[in-house]
């Protein structure tokens, strides 16, 4: 073992409270995220609304809080009519976003009733790329409205009585990309989605808005297009987007990929400059939250051949290694240690698709990716009070970076009075004892209940297959003694002390 790392805490030392919501994913139709993936009608465990309950019960597993739906790129093109009343009757239309075939047979009443039945709650999108208000207006209608107009009245006919409460809405998706259909600049994107959501307030005033920030960091556009977007609409939406993906064949080195909790720090602070930035311009008394509806480890880098035109290709497949898992522990603690601005945040994608879960076709079972675990504890354990982390350990510095931490924490503080750390250790090869000092916590002293739950694998490399589950988690429970806690080498570690009662 290496000399000892130190965390301090207290209670005093809140970030924020920690909004549920920032344990979200997201569901698009693109590759076999939706058929093949959550839906398949002719698998042995789908229901009687073709949706697989072996895929479910690992969603429920996994824990996300809310669903991003039906896109990303996929909803610049879609109408979503489509996907609605009878089954036999909705036809099926070229995706130009993914160069596939839709065949809608998965469309907003599905969605809905599947994320109620595993416990999320919806995230809509609406398409503002190549429509626009009509369009979202009337979806909206179909939705949250119990009866008294067309689209209510539709959706009571096509056999749901009752409107759906869905809280959240995306004013469009990445509007500043080259690659979106309908892409706007900023000053046309700003000014229709004021409009939009003026529009989609009267029908629902109850809802939350998320209007279109940059959709990665190195777009020539950053910082400037948020500046621009919410000069027309700052007063009019509740939220501004960012998205982020960590390739980690762009990254020169291992070191540097488990480091890349730096540049998400950076970014996420970055995006809050240019928010405060547009406040202050526009003499806004309100800051503005931010939605990071887009995150994971995507190798995109990597050629992708989709074919011609066809129905749910293999598409961004990613089998994810054991180091892959701890950059998503690390995008888990930057969110967290910026709770105070970050309030939703969605793992990209849900099944199959860059994703925690995988399906194998032809009536195959379902299986957990190495990411699935860090996420899936912080979502059970990382909720209450993000803390402030006195963080005494090592440096190092990488090709891609100076200083870094060899311990990436983030601390909450949850409502039983447990006090859960979130532990990235960079370092490939030593053990770290990590002090835990907690004397603000009167119920925390010697004695108190010390859970650690490690995921390691064989290699940085290893990763999991439908048969071959190398990288797991290891949980030990103990009576805590005050001393430190071995962090194994390259390793995500959940540390949580919990009160005797």
């Amino acid at each position: 073992m290496s000399s000892p790392s130190r965390v301090l805490v207290d209670p005093s030392m809140v970030i924020g409270d920690i909004d549920p919501r920032v344990y979200g994913s997201f569901v698009e139709h693109m590759g076999r995220c939706v058929y093949d993936g959550i839906f398949d009608p002719e698998h042995p465990t789908a229901d009687e609304a073709g949706f697989r309950q072996d895929v479910a019960e690992l969603v429920r597993e996994l824990g996300p809080t809310i669903l991003r739906y039906p896109g990303g790129n996929f909803v610049s093109g879609y109408h979503w009519e489509d996907g609605v009343g009878p089954r036999e009757a909705r036809p099926r239309r070229r995706d130009l976003a993914w160069r596939s075939i839709e065949t809608n047979q998965v469309g907003t009443n599905e969605f809905l009733g599947y994320a109620r039945s595993v416990g999320a709650e919806a995230m809509m999108a609406v398409n503002l790329g190549t429509r626009g208000i009509d369009a979202a207006t009337a979806l909206l209608e179909y939705t949250t409205l119990r009866d008294g107009s067309y689209w209510a009245d539709l959706r009571r006919e096509h056999g749901v009585a009752e409107p759906y409460d869905v809280p959240v809405w995306c004013l469009g998706n990445e509007m500043d990309g080259p690659w979106q259909l309908g892409h706007k600049t900023a000053y046309e994107y700003g000014r229709l989605a004021a409009e939009t959501a003026v529009a989609m307030r009267r029908v629902n005033p109850a809802i939350e808005l998320v209007a279109c920030g940059t959709s990665k960091p190195i777009m020539p556009t950053f910082a400037t297009w948020e500046a621009q977007v919410l000069e027309q609409c700052y007063q009019h939406v509740d939220y501004l987007s960012m998205h982020m993906y960590v390739d980690p064949e762009r990254t020169p080195d291992l070191r540097s990929l488990l480091a890349s909790g730096i540049d998400i720090d950076a970014y996420i602070d970055a995006v809050i400059a240019s928010v405060d930035y547009a406040r202050a311009a526009g003499k806004h008394s309100k800051a503005m939250p931010l939605a990071f509806d887009e995150w994971n480890v995507w190798y995109n880098s990597r050629p992708r051949e989709i074919g011609v035109w066809p129905v749910a290709p293999e598409l961004i497949g990613d089998i994810y290694s054991l180091a892959d898992a701890l950059v998503v522990g690390s995008f888990i603690n930057s969110i967290l240690r910026r709770s105070d601005r970050v309030r939703i945040a969605c793992l990209a994608q849900l099944v199959n698709v860059i994703a925690p879960i995988r399906t194998e076709r032809g009536g195959g079972p379902a299986w957990r990716q190495s990411t699935f675990y860090p996420f899936a504890y912080a979502s059970r354990y990382g909720r209450g009070d993000s803390l402030h982390v006195g963080l005494t350990t090592g440096r190092h510095s990488t090709e891609s970076h100076d200083d870094v931490a060899d311990l990436d924490v983030a601390a909450v503080r949850e409502p039983s009075g447990a006090v859960t750390f979130f532990v990235v250790n960079r370092d490939l090869e030593r053990t770290i004892p990590l002090e835990l000092d907690v004397r603000g916590f009167s119920s925390l002293g010697p004695g108190a209940t010390l859970t650690h739950a490690v995921l390691s694998g064989p290699s940085a490399e290893a990763t999991n297959a439908v048969d071959q589950p190398r990288i797991g988690i290891e949980e030990s429970v103990t009576s805590w003694d005050g001393q430190p806690v071995g962090i194994p080498p390259l390793s995500w570690s959940m540390v949580r002390l919990q009160p005797n009662t």
